[in-house]
């Protein structure tokens, strides 16, 4: 009986000894599988055709691999042998363009969801440590200006660096912040101030701000900040009516009209300088909306509110804004724009000379009301003088 149980114990040891082989072969053979597919999909993704990378990341395969060496050399970012650079950096600018959920990314590169979540966060904190060297340098419009949409305010002074606006980036907040975060029209959206140069390129952008918020309350916000919006004495961005006419910001006139819309649908010719003004303002201060667009069109998930939290959300609004320059740097075509940009089709502005000081508050100004109306009579003037 004794000799009987024993085989029996002996039996039952060999059949678990060759259940935990047959389960550990078959885990290895599943993580080569994975191993395998993994590395076939990051290739299709970034190797086999400037059309896929397009389509998948927004960028050709040059621009994606010079973004990996710029992250990796300038940023610091590390490749752990567990999550190659080139896996970290697609999964994440995949995330931004298409608004993937963390379970899609799961099932595509055969990842749990932590990882998947750790590797984003760690990107978007190197991207963002890349501010200095991806945000653009405003430069004046230089006195040669001969682009009917910027000639009227070129170099006076110092002269004008480009436009700012403000727009609404649907998000997802606690039920306790909705009331903060609801727009004029009912919208849960947070309010980001955007400022841009001449050729498209974001200068500097802001977001977090509830939706609640006015724009004038997050541009006053903007200029106070140790790191915020930087606008030398003697420069100026055009902003719309929403705004105060002030120092350093150049507004429309309130109560003429001014959108696109009333110029093109009506073949009236402008009756004052104040008209003329508004009208060769809003053309100019357009390239801010082209920019948001064009934003907006690249990114998906700035198309809908994402789950991630409020701060995360903020920081990926910025994300994008980076990598929409870094694009226009690195690309000799924009995907998401319909017509050819050059790099030496570029405008080119004037260095700024030595800045001793900045704008540090935004309140209107009889100095600059004044000039306002000198610059609108003068150019409405030459208007005429031409038309005549």
């Amino acid at each position: 009986m004794a000799q009987v149980f024993t085989m029996n114990a002996q039996l039952l040891r060999y059949r678990q000894q060759q259940r935990r082989q047959r389960e550990i072969a078959s885990l290895e053979q599943r993580t080569f599988v994975r191993l395998h597919v993994r590395r076939e999909e990051i290739n299709r993704i970034t190797r086999l055709s400037d059309t896929n990378c397009l389509w998948e990341l927004r960028m050709d395969r040059n621009a994606f691999a010079v973004l990996c060496d710029l992250l990796q050399t300038r940023g610091g970012l590390v490749d752990d042998g567990q999550v190659t650079i080139e896996e970290q950096v697609a999964t994440f600018v995949n995330i931004l363009a298409h608004h993937n959920k963390n379970r899609s990314m799961q099932v595509r590169f055969f990842r749990s969801g932590e990882t998947i979540s750790r590797y984003v966060r760690r990107v978007l904190r190197t991207l963002l440590s890349l501010q200095d060297m991806l945000f653009a340098k405003p430069t004046p419009i230089p006195e040669d200006c001969t682009e009917s949409r910027w000639k009227c305010f070129k170099l006076i002074i110092i002269g004008c660096l480009g436009a700012l606006d403000g727009t609404y980036i649907g998000v997802t907040v606690p039920d306790v912040d909705r009331p903060r975060y609801r727009t004029r029209k009912g919208h849960i959206a947070t309010n980001v101030l955007g400022v841009c140069t001449h050729d498209l390129k974001f200068v500097y952008v802001l977001s977090g701000w509830e939706g609640l918020a006015t724009d004038s309350r997050v541009l006053g916000d903007a200029v106070t900040r140790a790191n915020g919006l930087k606008v030398p004495t003697g420069t100026y961005y055009l902003v719309d009516s929403g705004y105060t006419n002030g120092e350093g910001f150049l507004a429309l006139y309130r109560g003429t009209r001014y959108h696109l819309q009333e110029w093109e649908n009506n073949s009236r010719a402008p009756r004052n300088h104040e008209e003329y003004f508004n009208m060769k303002h809003s053309r100019a201060r357009n390239v801010i909306e082209r920019c948001f667009g064009l934003l907006k069109r690249r990114w998906a998930i700035l198309r809908s509110p994402s789950h991630y939290p409020i701060k995360i959300q903020g920081r990926m609004i910025t994300a994008c804004s980076l990598l929409h320059n870094f694009i226009r740097m690195y690309m000799a075509v924009d995907p998401k724009e319909n017509a050819r940009l050059a790099f030496d089709e570029l405008p080119i502005g004037e260095d700024l000379p030595e800045v001793l000081a900045y704008i540090e508050t935004v309140e209107s100004s009889q100095i600059w009301t004044q000039w306002r109306d000198d610059l609108a009579r003068e150019i409405y003037d030459q208007w005429r003088g031409r038309k005549a």
